[in-house]
């Protein structure tokens, strides 16, 4: 994989591709209203609800583009990532409908449904030590030994484009929106919620959400240079991740700003989604829900969209039972 792929940003035929690759793939999701919630915020809300997606989150998006658009000789030396998370399942999964192989490098300490859910969809999964520098170079080492190309989990455009597609449908379908609100972590959902709006909707400003318990992407913003994760301890623990040098630029360029809230909020927010909304949300998921209330972001008499990004709980753990 050459360096521009992964260093440029996605331009808006790039985004226009994506969304017609995409579509043929991944499931429109639906965009839900609730009475409630405008009632409590005084705005017009749109959940964009990527809960339903495949592999239960927007990673599938971003890992279908990529996968979809690799050459025939990149299809026969396959694809790797390292991931513990939703984008192993996301890359798994695309890697067996597009037919090729799928090696994912998952911590040994990772959990035992998660790396399940990853051999269900056809991956081969190489365990290593629970440390960046192990997933890092055990990856590495597959990439130099079989060719195959390397998926990252956000800092690469065609992941970027592929999260876009969330944000394109929404737009499409909820016309004059003022508002996106999103979640951050690594930035790729973000980023590509920035740039859908920035070549689709210009009027549209996005705003990042994020755990002020991992707060690394309002800190590098702020100080305009990325800033790494302090360890964090947070329950949005898709967020954890520190923001890579192409999202950082896109999130620089076209995102009006950063809220962040706390874990009482998150967790109230994620609860309130489930009672009043009767729909399952991850932690991840309730960060921009917990924004509205948060006194920071003022939606009063706006039309706001919601990335709802992901529905993958941990049924036996739920926040307000800890």
């Amino acid at each position: 994989m050459n360096s521009s792929t992964i260093l440029e940003p996605p331009g808006r035929q790039e985004l226009a591709e994506a969304r017609s690759r995409v579509g043929r793939y991944a499931h429109r999701t639906p965009v839900l209203t609730s009475s409630h919630f405008d009632r409590l915020t005084g705005a017009e809300l749109y959940f964009k609800c990527e809960n339903f997606q495949k592999v239960g989150a927007f990673k599938f998006r971003g890992a279908c583009n990529a996968v979809f658009s690799l050459s025939s000789d990149e299809l026969e030396r396959g694809v790797v990532a390292h991931s513990s998370g939703n984008h192993a399942q996301a890359l798994a999964l695309a890697a067996r409908l597009r037919g090729t192989r799928a090696t994912i490098v998952m911590p040994e300490n990772a959990s035992a449904i998660k790396v399940a859910a990853v051999r269900d969809y056809g991956a081969d999964v190489v365990f290593c030590q629970p440390t960046q520098e192990a997933r890092e170079g055990e990856t590495a080492r597959i990439v130099q030994e079989t060719g195959a190309s390397l998926i990252h989990p956000f800092n690469d455009s065609r992941i970027i484009a592929g999260q876009s597609t969330a944000a394109q449908e929404l737009l499409e379908e909820v016309a004059e929106l003022d508002l996106i609100l999103a979640p951050v972590g690594g930035g790729g959902l973000l980023s590509g919620c920035a740039l859908a709006a920035h070549y689709n909707s210009p009027r549209t400003r996005v705003v990042g959400t994020e755990p002020a318990a991992a707060d690394d992407a309002a800190r590098s913003l702020e100080a305009g240079r990325i800033l790494p994760a302090v360890p964090p301890a947070t329950i949005a623990d898709g967020l954890l991740t520190s923001l890579g040098e192409l999202t950082f630029a896109i999130i620089r360029d076209h995102v009006e700003r950063i809220v962040t809230v706390d874990e009482s909020a998150i967790i109230a927010a994620m609860r309130s989604v489930w009672e009043r909304m009767k729909i399952i949300i991850e932690p991840s998921s309730a960060v921009p829900v917990a924004a509205l209330s948060s006194g920071d972001l003022d939606v009063r008499g706006r039309r706001v969209g919601i990335i709802l990004s992901g529905g993958n709980v941990d049924l036996d753990r739920l926040p307000w039972q800890a």
